[in-house]
């Protein structure tokens, strides 16, 4: 599966002035009251942090967010604009906006939309069945207790594998049900046993919304039993794990280790039976204690446990009274707004999520320019020329994993805007007037294309990310780093800035998506993207020895006061990519002088503004409940610390800004993890 990088820095608006449009540095967020030796986050940003608010509709605010609000006014004026007569492609696009823009519809049809699928849930009189139940609701985006997702055999990177994996849980992480004590998690799943409540008493009839007795009761089952399904699974940390979560099972093994439910039945509902001799199965464990569960919880609660699991998918599309009360539990709640975004947006990302490679092919058409690509194509090449030379004079890495290593980065593959293949949606049908329909039709056709992938070769022109999707990844399988279109904009990238800021924004990522290939998670695949150990057992271990030093160094960032801290295991790979990729990044910038020196330009040196570059990319706020959801379950450390934990490490930080032991930002040269 990928590893993503969630950017967040998205388009701030350089200042007009000639010379900062040649720097790619906005001078104007700079605080000069913070000294940069002390704090080169709030220094670099501290302008922008005071001034910026957050908007009611926003858990989080900053480059990213904005460069993505900018791309969703772009994507609708397509789709306003798309002459649908003559292209079916279009119309569709158009219809399904039209759809959920609708909602005077909704409001009138309330529940009805979901009536079949409730009436399925009350059926069931075995719990055998609740895995055909869980299997079909699955195919219309419903989260269940498993999950069946489609990717590439770890092992065997040439075949196609269904991954039978934990699912099924309404609040973030099993954190919020397992830590009884924590107020804030406490407090989220009371908030959670309203929500459900009132849910089920909307699709119940009762027009007020309001929890009555026996939906209140239901409500409490339901979280008991989902704090069960928590306790039995691993937490984010072990799912890292690519050793431990491989585990090839046989179809017909299913039923010895889960007899309860319909193994032939769940496999057939989901389209999996004769499609594959085996699975994955990620958490032996947790399917263990999912069948005890399933043996000794009333069949009762299960079926309240599926309409709610259902109600919540669906509420968004449902009328405003559903809508309302799902965002004043994930929007208010979970992630602390005050206001819901308005509804052109939600109908955009909608169509987005639904037909995405079809407005992501507008999208290219209008907004990325050749010139871009081209580009960045070159400094890629820099960026993969830089780690040969790295690898080929590490001083810790022995001349057998050097070689593998070397093997592995010339098999990189690169993909950069967009696709060379588009997704056919001809089978997709869309009906204006259809809100639900639609969306059950769009979820029913991407699960069905991915389940036709079983038995068929490796399709290596697909991409994991539209073109529009301001972000980029790694996939270890696939052995390909990827940067869509839309991330390859200011400030990520301005073709009109100089090559030192360009280089510490954008080409920090293209880095960090190289070294993934590298990280903790990504260096036990080799280059052909399988799950093979091509590291001698020394070299492993001084490897060792350098990540456990990063993950006591973010370990002790506290990111939402007074005792939350990052998560220095979870959060390892991606703060390996964002020290090994500035690395990078700082030497292929040197490379691409070709021995000339940097300009100054606005007064700082290239290697200020390299490190001003990367700094501003990643400025950021976001809402404290939305931060604590992010460290329990979010791979990457917050924004803040993704820029303070990297600079100290970085060899070229201090004599750029002239930091002396007894600054803050000053780490002995012993103390600093240094990968690359």
């Amino acid at each position: 599966m990928p590893t993503l990088l969630w950017a967040a820095a998205l388009f701030v608006p350089f200042a007009s002035s000639h010379a900062q449009a040649i720097s790619g540095i906005s001078l104007g967020d700079i605080d000069p009251s913070v000294r940069a030796q002390d704090d080169f986050y709030a220094h670099a940003n501290g302008r922008w942090l005071k001034r910026t608010t957050f908007p009611a509709d926003k858990a989080y605010v900053g480059p990213a967010q904005e460069m993505q609000d900018a791309i969703q006014g772009q994507l609708r004026a397509l789709i306003q604009s798309a002459p649908t007569g003559a292209d079916p492609e279009a119309k569709k696009l158009a219809d399904f906006y039209a759809s959920f823009m609708d909602e005077a519809s909704a409001a009138r049809l309330g529940a009805t939309p979901l009536a079949a699928e409730l009436a399925g849930i009350a059926a069931v009189h075995d719990r055998a069945q609740l895995g055909v139940l869980w299997a079909h609701l699955g195919q219309l985006g419903v989260d269940a207790p498993l999950g069946y997702p489609i990717g590439q055999d770890d092992r065997d990177a040439t075949r196609y594998v269904p991954q039978l994996s934990q699912s099924g849980l309404g609040l973030p992480t099993r954190d919020y049900y397992l830590k009884l004590d924590d107020a804030k998690f406490r407090e989220a799943r009371t908030k959670y046993v309203a929500y459900m409540a009132q849910m089920l008493a909307l699709a119940a009839d009762h027009p007020s919304g309001r929890a009555t007795a026996e939906s209140l009761a239901t409500a409490r089952a339901v979280l008991a039993l989902e704090t069960e399904i928590a306790r039995g699974q691993w937490t984010p940390v072990e799912n890292r794990d690519p050793i431990k979560t491989y585990n090839k099972v046989a179809l017909g093994e299913l039923p010895t280790l889960a007899p309860t439910l319909d193994w032939p039945a769940f496999l057939g509902a989901a389209g999996l039976a004769g499609k594959t001799p085996d699975l994955l199965l990620r958490q032996p464990s947790y399917l263990q204690a999912l069948d005890a569960l399933l043996g000794s919880v009333p069949l009762a609660t299960w079926q309240a446990y599926t309409r709610v699991r259902l109600l919540d998918a669906y509420a968004p599309f449902l009328s405003p009274a559903f809508v309302s009360a799902s965002f004043d539990f994930h929007g208010k709640a979970l992630s602390g707004t005050s206001q819901m975004r308005p509804r052109w947006q939600r109908g955009i990302r909608l169509v987005n999520g639904s037909l995405g490679e079809a407005l992501g092919r507008r999208y290219v058409e209008a907004h990325f320019p050749a010139a871009s690509k081209q580009r960045i194509e070159a400094m890629v090449a820099n960026l993969l020329a830089a780690y040969r030379d790295s690898i080929a004079t590490l001083d810790w890495m022995s001349p057998e994993t050097r070689q593998q290593a070397l093997a592995k980065l010339a098999k990189i593959s690169v993909k950069i805007g967009y696709p060379t293949k588009w997704i056919d949606y001809g089978a997709l049908v869309v009906r204006r007037g259809d809100l639900v329909g639609n969306v059950m039709r769009a979820r029913r056709f991407e699960d069905a294309r991915q389940v036709a992938k079983l038995g068929q070769p490796i399709d290596r022109a697909e991409w994991q990310m539209t073109p529009q999707t301001v972000n980029a990844y790694y996939d270890a399988s696939m052995n390909e780093i990827v940067f869509p279109a839309a991330y390859l904009q200011a400030p990520n990238f301005n073709p009109a800035a100089d090559d030192a800021a360009n280089y510490g924004a954008v080409g920090s990522t293209i880095g960090h998506e190289i070294s993934h290939g590298f990280d903790d998670e990504g260096s036990q695949y080799d280059g052909d993207g399988n799950l093979h150990d091509w590291w001698t057992a020394d070299d492993k271990a001084r490897y060792k020895a350098k990540t456990s030093a990063l993950v006591q160094q973010y370990s002790a960032f506290v990111a939402v006061p007074p005792n939350y801290h990052v998560d220095g295991e979870l959060t390892l790979g991606e703060n390996i990519a964002d020290n090994a990729g500035l690395v990078m990044a700082y030497k292929a910038w040197q490379r691409s002088l070709g021995g000339r020196p940097s300009p100054v330009i606005d007064g700082l040196s290239g290697e200020q503004r390299f490190f001003y570059g990367f700094a501003q990319t990643w400025r950021g706020k976001t809402r404290p409940a939305s931060l604590l959801a992010q460290i329990k379950s979010d791979p990457h450390s917050p924004d803040e610390f993704r820029v303070i934990g990297t600079l100290r490490n970085h060899p070229a930080f201090c004599p750029a800004f002239g930091v002396k032991p007894g600054d803050k930002m000053y780490l002995a040269p012993q103390e600093r993890v240094l990968l690359w």
